[in-house]
């Protein structure tokens, strides 16, 4: 069986691009490069070995001068720098037109409105632009008070919904997502996400639970590498939040995580044959002969990228480098591993938000030449990379 695997490490970029200013980002972000230099360098030899360090200068990770993989650098043809105009990128799908944001006014009032009319919760707290953990504790006491949903946004185009899911019920901060999602639809106001945020108080404290988000994304208009493996009589596994950025499109088995470790280990074990996709299918995919293995990784984005956490963010890099013989032990001669990125989230910049950079690409297969990629125009080189290797 032909098989791809695809590894997003969730906003590792690898510097800004030439139109970054029009993004708001600054000319001197470089996640990754940023993220080497403030550690002194990072513990990746696996990384290293598949041709990391061949691509540009990052302190601390090695140039091989006999690299395994094949190695190069990616720049986005899309408008946008968000994880849904990467991913979709990725999958074939480029966005000229932007989704919409609102970030200097937050969302018009005609719109809180028919959300308040269309779920029933009486009102919302916030209503704008701001950091997901530093939201939920400026609004806490109020929505204990008033039990209103804390309602944000960022410089992407998401629609956040944040409740301590200990006085409202999970399936109601759901219900309430699929509502808003069904609203932006009929009204035709394009936001790429609405993003269930549940939080409960720890210690006090008010406390993400990154296990339960679930984002509701508009659907793809076109077929995708996913689809296309899906119609061919394939297998498309979506570990982490896939399902949810493709809206279940293509998707036959799917499972969501709590981490990078656990995203990791069921990528492990999805190479490995052990995973129990009965348990996770939307789809029997009977004698299949070709599959697709989807992961995003997203701990360096949201628990350190957006909280300019650069130790945090170097630490889950590592953690992901150790991972890498495991995969490249467990596959077999027809399977296909790629390592990318979907953006940038640069923790030692300015800001909170992602940045629009280039980023990186690692392939590797048994059968294939090491080789110097250089600058691929496009992450739609992946869903090219995957079709032409598993079709």
């Amino acid at each position: 069986m032909k098989r791809a695997i695809v590894v997003v490490i969730d906003s590792m970029g690898i510097g800004a691009m030439p139109d970054c200013r029009d993004f708001n980002d600054i000319p001197e972000c470089n996640t990754l490069k940023n993220v080497c230099k403030f550690n002194h360098g990072l513990n990746v030899p696996n990384l290293a070995k598949l041709g990391l360090g061949n691509i540009q200068d990052f302190e601390g990770i090695a140039k091989e001068a006999n690299p395994v993989g094949q190695y190069g650098t990616m720049k986005e043809k899309s408008n946008g720098k968000d994880t849904t105009t990467g991913h979709w990128e990725m999958a074939g799908i480029v966005l000229k037109e932007a989704f919409k944001t609102f970030t200097q006014t937050g969302f018009p009032q005609e719109i809180i409105d028919e959300f308040i009319k269309r779920t029933n919760c009486g009102g919302v707290l916030a209503n704008c632009a701001a950091s997901g953990t530093k939201v939920i504790v400026d609004y806490n006491d109020e929505h204990h008070a008033t039990k209103y949903p804390i309602v944000y946004t960022s410089a992407d185009s998401v629609f956040q919904i944040a409740v301590d899911t200990d006085m409202i019920p999970l399936e109601t901060l759901y219900d309430w997502c699929k509502i808003a999602r069904k609203m932006f639809d009929d009204l035709g106001v394009t936001v790429s996400r609405v993003i269930a945020r549940p939080y409960h108080l720890v210690d006090g404290v008010p406390t993400r639970i990154g296990k339960d988000r679930r984002d509701y994304v508009l659907a793809p208009d076109q077929d995708t590498m996913l689809t296309d493996v899906e119609k061919a009589n394939g297998t498309v596994i979506a570990i982490g939040k896939i399902e949810d950025i493709f809206c279940k499109q293509g998707v036959t088995h799917a499972i969501h995580t709590g981490s990078n470790k656990e995203g990791l280990d069921l990528t492990l074990k999805a190479i490995n044959n052990t995973l129990d996709l009965k348990s996770i299918a939307y789809k029997d995919v009977p004698n299949a002969d070709k599959s697709l293995i989807f992961t995003n990784l997203v701990d360096t984005d949201m628990l350190f990228g957006h909280r300019n956490d650069a130790a945090g963010y170097g630490k889950a890099i590592e953690e992901i480098d150790t991972y890498i013989p495991k995969f490249i032990d467990a596959m077999g001669e027809d399977d296909y591993l790629i390592i990318t990125a979907d953006h940038g989230c640069d923790p030692t910049v300015p800001g909170t938000d992602h940045t629009r950079e280039y980023v990186p690409i690692l392939i590797y297969s048994k059968k294939l030449q090491p080789k110097d990629l250089g600058v691929l125009d496009g992450l739609d080189s992946v869903s090219k990379f995957v079709k032409e290797w598993i079709f």
